[in-house]
């Protein structure tokens, strides 16, 4: 479309259809490619209203629950009826469909499709014999259960109802078993209590009374009322079990049944039983259908949550359906302002930010509306002032469990995603509101669960979210408001974006990870028990060493086992313990498996089978030099009877395919040490698809990545930390290695496991792998096919974060590469050294699409001969933004022409650093270079940072960011700023110059009433030591300027140390564990605080904070909630019954001697720790 010549560059010319051969208007329309990509975009991007609308006056489309009721009585009705509004949606046209196939009525549009006229045929219905399918229409499912018991048996002898697989789950039980009790033949085709039904014709309802469970949902209830009347007599139904669902719904129904000449009567004497006399509805000439209330709620809660005006000028008090009591008895609590006629609504929110907590409402007259009231929930303040939270408790829904998805568990799970917490309860949900700045962006977007009131419930939510909200399968709205997103966009003035969530991944078979039990595997020394404990720790997880655990149950050891069963009935013992543990811990645990586990032909199938089925089997790898030495050593298990490095040489090939992922260790383990294996929690993360390092770079507004080009990485250590300052991630070229078993070849795949796992420990950024061919500007030679595919499954098995893949490389390559990534992120990359490309004639076009399929992120990279060849280059990207914004792009020139390029280049940009050997590309930059270069052009401004407090004279901070300020190449100054009064500092933060701000005595609580929010971390702690500035949003108090935060970053300081050092607080279910998981505190300051609040967070428990002054130390452990579990230690018989600590923190100062008082406290405790 961009390059027909009937276009004109993002202005495309449409022509809209009323049906085929036939236009809707005489002229195209010109449309933006903006609002192409939302219509054709599987995901739309809901961004935050950049300014209030005033004054909306919005009319939902006519109401699902009154359209499907109209439709089925119509049909049984006799005559004609015009229906006026009825609802235009995927549920409405299942129902219309169905009638006709079942020759229940004719139908007509007229006036352009505004209004339809039915002519009913009176109840006379015909089996269809074929399945009629309902997609996932819950309301056309249960109407129609009765309504196809009325069919005759013409040509057909039955009907049979479906529907797509959530339809298949949702509950129909209690309506069948109330007709088959009644005479109707209705038969389960799957599972019973859903659908599919085989309907019998000809059998009928025999009418009479009728007992019918109620309490799930009243479309069971309007079903038989509806077709009560065509049973062969009068009928008495009575609804038992407890009090109905919904009332107002059956109310509904009963009320429509009189609009269409047929009354029923409720009892006076019986509790929820009606009589429903005999007889035909007699169509009345015309019947409009009132607005949707449900849908009604979500323009109103717009208002209510952007502080706005919204009237729904066709819904009012006297309305038929119960969610038209969602302003008064929901807005109004929450502090709106509602007024509301017969006939109409008004709501006018309060100031943005300040809706109220609700403590408790019951939304059962309204079930569907409380996923509207959820979303505000999330944003609902306690008192209004916009910095404590609150929590609303919202009951009377359970029903909402069993709708088109389970609603509940669907709003605590999405709202989740936003770092909202939710609490199920049994008929309802809890919602803890936080301030509407604080709200996360949901990572992958809203999960909508192909359910319409989730998707239009977050987009509300997402009027105000920092961010933007990503709503995932979009076209669900057309299940009751086809044209929702263009009502958010024009009345309301929203900015929405398309994203085609089908381009940004290729299937993969091992993407999606539930918590299915970890198996582990390799030799015996390599590491399994170690790995093992660690992973478990990191994950949550319980963990079990098999041949341990074989031990304890066999009450022997297994070179006992082995001398009374010989080596095969061990392994078959082997074999039989790994099933049963599987059967009975198949998720949340990490078994180790012995060495010779792959022995036996069964037991490698059933490895195989379980990770083809996405389980995780991990293979631990050491150099096998490392394994004989431990191995000589360890005498806790029988020798080898062959040569080790032969046993090596034979279960090799068998523990690879046994496994689908490897973790490589380069250093034997030691039984007194503890090794902190940073690099496997990293693996581990990214395995499991928790890490995703995508995420995190699209966050930022310029990124970097430094291409390491040594030949040995081991070699390289000792710069490694850096060459990787001021970088956002690190590329290994793999093509550059060396390897010194193979001179002259490609590197094997044993020595890249090995470079790959000690850049893994050396460094925290994500890794990203390259194997460059030698006409994409690399080493590797361009006919290397299979070594190439070997070291990319070697980066997909050692859970490399990001891979390079060369879309020149075979197609079979990259089919594999792309279906077995896993949760590693792939850039699908195309490198054109030659110059062979245009950016301004279209060539890089074919190219750039073939990247689309394979790639999360894409890299074009051409040369540049003149500079115009980067504003060709500049132009294109931009274009490939505009049209897959949800894709990043890297697109630079080569060369000295092309520097221009990786200057403006936003996302990952490569760079090269001066302590490497050379430049992994002609004109390649360091990051210092670039943020120098975009300094003097005025994209990166100057900021003032600053030391506050007294006495701060003797501080070091300037020197050390002021050097990393100068590394980085970052035009920013440090400054020291001498205070004991916080008021003097406000002209300095709002300065448009200042940056940000450390805080020392005497401010740290001081300054917090300068700014604009705390971060939780701070309140919990009492502190703020780091100021923040965040110019992506706006300050509460100060018009125009940006929100400063204050943080407390020794915490996350604390975290970082003790994450480094190995500590994990062991999961208290892990059996084989004799480590203990309290942590003590030394100390009772500010920073003894901070070290509670980190130990609390890392899952440490008890806590044991000691010190000499017990008051003081009462008062911190007062201040913290009973859940940190925290116990003073003051005393000797409190150390003694103490369990000894697992790590420990101490916040006293380290220049003067310890108290003799808590000297020996302290060696009560530690002892303790050294003897167990």
């Amino acid at each position: 479309m961009a390059v027909d010549k009937k276009n004109d560059g993002k202005k495309k010319r449409i022509v809209l259809l009323d049906s085929i051969g036939k236009t809707h208007e005489k002229k195209a329309s010109v449309v933006s490619d903006r609002d192409i990509r939302v219509i054709l975009s599987s995901g739309v991007l809901v961004n935050p209203l950049a300014s209030s609308p005033s004054g909306v006056s919005c009319t939902p489309p006519g109401s699902k629950s009154i359209s499907n009721r109209a439709l089925v009585l119509a049909a049984l009705g006799e005559g004609e009826c015009r229906i006026k509004n009825l609802l235009h949606s995927d549920d409405t046209e299942v129902m219309l469909n169905a009638l006709v196939k079942l020759k229940g009525a004719s139908f007509a549009w007229e006036e352009g499709g505004k209004v339809l006229v039915v002519n009913g045929n009176g109840g006379r219905l015909e089996a269809h014999g074929d399945e009629l399918y309902l997609g996932n229409a819950g309301t056309a499912s249960r109407f129609l259960t009765t309504v196809v018991t009325l069919a005759a048996s013409e040509t057909k002898d039955f009907s049979v109802l479906t529907g797509n697989d959530r339809m298949k789950k949702r509950p129909v039980g209690p309506l069948v078993e109330a007709l088959q009790e009644n005479g109707a033949a209705v038969e389960y085709l799957e599972s019973k209590g859903s659908l599919p039904l085989n309907i019998k014709a000809g059998q009928g309802m025999k009418g009479g009374d009728i007992d019918l469970a109620a309490t799930i949902s009243s479309q069971y209830v309007s079903s038989l009322l509806m077709c009560a009347p065509y049973a062969n007599k009068d009928v008495t139904l009575r609804l038992v079990g407890g009090k109905p669902i919904s009332q107002l719904y059956i109310d509904m129904t009963t009320a429509m049944m009189a609009s269409f000449g047929l009354h029923v009567q409720k009892s006076s004497t019986e509790d929820h039983t009606y009589h429903i006399p005999r007889g035909r509805y007699k169509n009345p000439p015309e019947y409009v259908i009132e607005s949707d209330a449900s849908s009604a709620t979500y323009p109103l809660a717009i208002a209510a949550i952007t502080g706005t005006t919204c009237t729904v000028p066709n819904i009012g008090s006297s309305s038929l359906q119960g969610d038209a009591r969602f302003a008064v008895e929901v807005l109004r609590p929450m502090g709106c302002k509602v007024e509301q006629t017969e006939t109409s609504t008004t709501v006018t929110g309060p100031s943005k930010g300040t809706l109220k907590a609700i403590n408790e409402v019951d939304m059962e007259p309204m079930t569907d509306a409380f996923l509207t009231a959820s979303v505000l929930a999330a944003v609902a303040q306690n008192g209004g002032d916009g910095k404590t939270t609150a929590t609303t408790r919202i009951i009377g829904i359970a029903n909402q469990r069993v709708k088109e998805c389970n609603r509940i568990k669907a709003m605590k799970d999405e709202l989740a995603k936003f770092g909202v917490t939710c609490r199920e309860l049994p008929d309802g949900i809890e919602i803890d509101g936080r301030p509407y700045a604080d709200l996360s962006k949901p990572v992958g977007g809203v999960h909508c669960y192909d359910d319409h009131r989730v998707a239009m419930s977050f987009s509300v939510l997402g009027t105000i979210a920092p961010g933007g909200t990503l709503i995932q399968e979009r076209e669900c709205v057309g299940k009751t408001w086809p044209g929702w997103w263009d009502t958010l966009r024009q009345p309301f003035g929203a900015q929405l974006d398309g994203v085609d969530l089908e381009a940004k991944t290729v299937s993969s078979d091992v993407q999606q990870r539930s918590n299915k039990s970890i198996i582990i595997i390799g030799m015996r020394g390599a590491g399994k028990t170690t790995t093992g404990r660690l992973a478990a720790s990191v994950l949550g997880w319980q963990f079990l060493d098999l041949d341990e655990h074989l031990e304890e149950t066999a009450k022997r050891t297994i070179p006992d086992i082995i001398k009374d069963s010989g080596w095969d009935g061990f392994r078959d013992q082997e074999l039989a313990l790994l099933k049963k543990s599987l059967h009975e811990r198949p998720t949340g645990h990490v078994f180790a498996c012995g060495g010779g586990i792959v022995e036996l032909q069964e037991a490698r199938q059933l490895l195989m089978d379980y990770h083809r089925a996405k389980g995780l089997v991990i293979l631990v790898e050491r150099d096998i030099e490392d394994v004989i030495a431990f191995l000589q050593i360890d005498k806790t298990r029988p020798a080898y009877v062959d040569d080790m490095r032969d046993v090596w040489v034979r279960r090799k090939p068998w523990y690879l395919e046994c496994s689908n992922y490897q973790f490589y260790s380069p250093k034997a383990p030691s039984t007194n040490t503890t090794t902190p294996f940073n690099g496997l929690k990293r693996f581990l993360k990214t395995i499991t698809g928790h890490n995703d390092p995508l995420e995190t770079l699209k966050a930022k507004s310029e990124s970097y990545f430094v291409s390491l080009t040594v030949a040995d990485v081991a070699a390289a250590a000792p710069i490694l930390e850096e060459v990787a300052v001021g970088s956002d991630a690190i590329e290994l070229r793999v093509d550059l290695l060396e390897d010194p078993q193979g001179k002259g070849k490609s590197p094997s795949v044993d020595f890249v496991a090995q470079q790959v796992s000690i850049l893994r420990a050396t460094t925290s950024l994500p890794i990203i792998f390259t194997v460059r061919t030698q006409s994409q500007g690399g080493k590797m030679p361009d006919d290397a096919h299979q070594d190439i595919q070997n070291l990319l499954q070697l980066a997909l098995r050692m859970g490399i974060e990001v891979l390079d893949l060369e879309i020149s490389l075979p197609e079979s390559i990259l089919q594999k590469t792309s279906q077995s990534k896993g949760n590693t992120k792939i850039i699908a990359s195309h490198h054109d050294p030659k110059g062979n490309l245009s950016w301004s004639n279209g060539s890089w076009v074919p190219h750039y699409n073939e990247t689309l399929l394979y790639g999360d992120m894409v890299k074009l990279v051409g040369v540049a001969n003149t500079q115009s060849d980067n504003l060709s280059l500049t132009q294109f990207r931009d274009w490939a933004t505009s049209a897959h914004p949800s894709i990043p792009i890297i697109a630079i020139n080569m060369g000295i022409e092309g520097q221009l390029s990786r200057i403006q280049n936003p996302f990952l940009t490569p760079v090269s650093h001066p302590s490497l050997p050379f430049k992994a590309a002609p004109g390649q930059l360091s990051a210092a270079e670039i943020r120098t270069a975009l300094s003097l052009h005025g994209v990166l401004k100057p900021r003032a940072f600053y030391l506050f407090g007294k006495p701060i004279g003797q501080s070091k901070s300037p020197a050390m960011h002021n050097h990393l300020f100068r590394a980085t190449g970052l035009p920013h100054k440090y400054h020291l700023h001498e205070t004991h009064d916080a008021a003097v500092l406000e002209p300095l933060i709002r300065s448009s110059s200042f940056g940000g701000a450390s805080v020392t005595i005497p401010l740290k609580l001081l300054i917090m009433d300068l700014l604009d929010e705390i971060d939780p971390a701070a309140q919990k702690i009492g502190a703020v030591n780091t100021v923040v500035v965040d110019r992506t949003r706006s300050s509460r108090t100060h018009t125009g300027k940006p929100c400063l935060i204050g943080h407390n970053t020794d915490w996350t300081g604390m975290r970082l140390v003790l994450s480094n050092a190995g500590a994990t607080a062991s999961p208290s279910t892990d059996r084989n564990s004799s480590s203990s998981s309290s942590a003590l505190i030394i100390g009772a300051g500010g920073t003894a605080r901070a070290a509670l609040y980190t130990l609390h967070e890392m899952g440490f428990s008890p806590l044991l904070l000691l010190g000499r002054n017990r008051p003081r130390l009462k008062l911190v452990k007062e201040s913290f909630p009973p859940d940190y579990n925290i116990s003073l230690v003051t005393r000797a018989t409190e150390a003694n019954a103490a369990p000894p600590p697992a790590v420990a923190i101490g916040t006293i100062p380290a220049d003067k001697p310890i108290d003799g008082t808590m000297s020996s406290l302290l060696e009560i405790l530690l002892e303790k720790k050294k003897g167990g």
